[in-house]
């Protein structure tokens, strides 16, 4: 499976649509011939009307052509879409210097490209796109046709107020494209980070499924080389010994014990330790969680506290994922140990980890479990690279699925490190399916 990082999450699926400028356009256009209808033949003012239409047949065109060449599902690079959101800045610019350039109140229109390119396209882009939009301002600002008005009477804006309308374009495009950008990259990270959730989950899902898969091979084998066996035999049998042939039977029957020797093997895989729909203690669980993190030179020290019987639960690919994410991550930061505290009552049942490290700093500890999240490297973050901020976040995910609540901070302060603790209710850490609730 490809890593994470190489993947490329939601940067396809983040692309305008052709589909989706069309329309916006098309409502654009629609506006703008309404109203200079109504300015021109409601309000009979004075108003340039032919050339209104050239800019707006031009842009009528452009939306036709597009819709001929391209499929309307095609989703544009971000090359294209600026091109033609820059094409939309430069025909709405066209349309206000015939109309009285930043003294038109629908100078305000300037804004919509601005936020369409803050939602779809790169910071660079949308910059660009601010620059265009800034520079149409300022040449609007003292090079236009005079604001249609009635016939005979001009009407003129002091440039103070006409100065006021340029700092209101610059600074709302600025704020639109600024808080238009973090809304969407924040769903988009959030977006991402859940489909790699189910690319990891999927992935343990498939390495859980392997003993099945072979043990159900290896059941199909067997009948073919039971019958090859008896043959074999049967070939013993009749072929006279000390010839070469009897040579060939002899290593063709050792051949045979040797496959069914190792289809055993295989058929036992998923008998071998506790199968997908088997019971396991939260003790058992939290130690096939720990076993393969005892090698890297920390402590884990684990110490139960609980009520009557032991809770079990059912074998959960993403709850062991889960645990282990968050006893790796404890690992990396600790200084000499990490401590694992399981504790149960007839109501609950929770898992603690808490590591002696330095903890969660200040300026994430209120935004823990959020994708994309990273603070200070740890050691193996060190060796290899930064990660994509994922772990916590999908060991959260994770166990929430399976029901648990997850709470993470910094420990007391009589201790040091980060604290990580998912409780579950008893009865849904123990639940069974529907189909097992009558074998039990």
């Amino acid at each position: 499976m490809p890593e994470l990082s190489d993947l490329g999450l939601g940067h396809h699926a983040r692309r305008l649509r052709l589909d989706t400028l069309l329309r916006l356009r098309w409502l654009a256009i629609a506006g703008q011939t309404v109203a200079v209808l109504i300015i021109y033949g409601l309000l009979n003012f004075d108003v340039p009307i032919s050339l209104c239409f050239v800019a707006i047949a031009a842009s009528a065109w452009l939306n036709i052509g597009l819709r001929l060449r391209f499929p309307l599902t095609q989703r544009l690079k971000d090359l294209s879409a600026f091109a033609l959101l820059s094409f939309d800045i430069l025909q709405l610019s066209g349309l206000l210097f015939l109309t009285g350039g930043l003294t038109n109140p629908f100078a305000v229109l300037f804004l919509a490209p601005i936020m369409v390119s803050a939602m779809s396209l790169s910071w660079r882009g949308t910059l660009l796109l601010m620059l265009l939009m800034v520079t149409a301002a300022s040449l609007l600002a003292f090079y236009h046709f005079p604001l249609p008005w009635h016939r005979g009477v001009a009407l003129e804006l002091p440039y103070l107020y006409v100065a006021g309308i340029w700092m209101a374009l610059v600074s709302g495009a600025a704020f639109v494209a600024v808080y238009a950008y973090r809304v969407s990259e924040e769903a988009r990270a959030l977006s991402d980070a859940l489909t790699a959730t189910e690319l990891v989950l999927a992935r343990e899902q498939h390495l859980t499924q392997l003993d099945g898969l072979a043990a159900a091979a290896a059941h199909e084998l067997g009948t073919p080389l039971a019958t090859i066996t008896l043959v074999v035999k049967d070939l013993e049998k009749s072929v006279e010994a000390g010839t070469p042939l009897a040579e060939d039977v002899g290593l063709i029957a050792q051949e045979v014990s040797r496959c069914r020797t190792i289809l055993s093997k295989i058929a036992s895989l998923g008998n071998e330790g506790p199968g997908m729909l088997d019971d396991m203690s939260v003790s058992h669980l939290v130690e096939e969680v720990v076993g393969p993190q005892r090698d890297f030179g920390v402590a884990l020290r684990i110490e139960r506290q609980g009520e009557g019987p032991e809770p079990k639960c059912l074998r959960n690919p993403g709850l062991l994922y889960g645990l282990g994410n968050i006893v790796e991550n404890a690992i990396d930061f600790a200084t000499a140990e990490v401590r694992i505290l399981i504790r149960w009552s007839a109501l609950c049942v929770s898992i603690t980890v808490e590591d002696d490290g330095p903890g969660f700093s200040g300026d994430v500890i209120t935004r823990l479990g959020e994708p994309y999240l990273t603070s200070r490297g740890t050691r193996k973050a060190k060796a290899e690279g930064e990660g994509l901020g994922l772990g916590l976040f999908i060991a959260k995910t994770l166990l929430e699925r399976s029901g648990a609540t997850v709470a993470m901070g910094n420990a007391a302060v009589t201790h040091l490190g980060a604290r990580v603790e998912a409780i579950w209710p008893r009865a849904v850490f123990e639940r069974r399916p529907a189909s097992l609730e009558g074998e039990v």
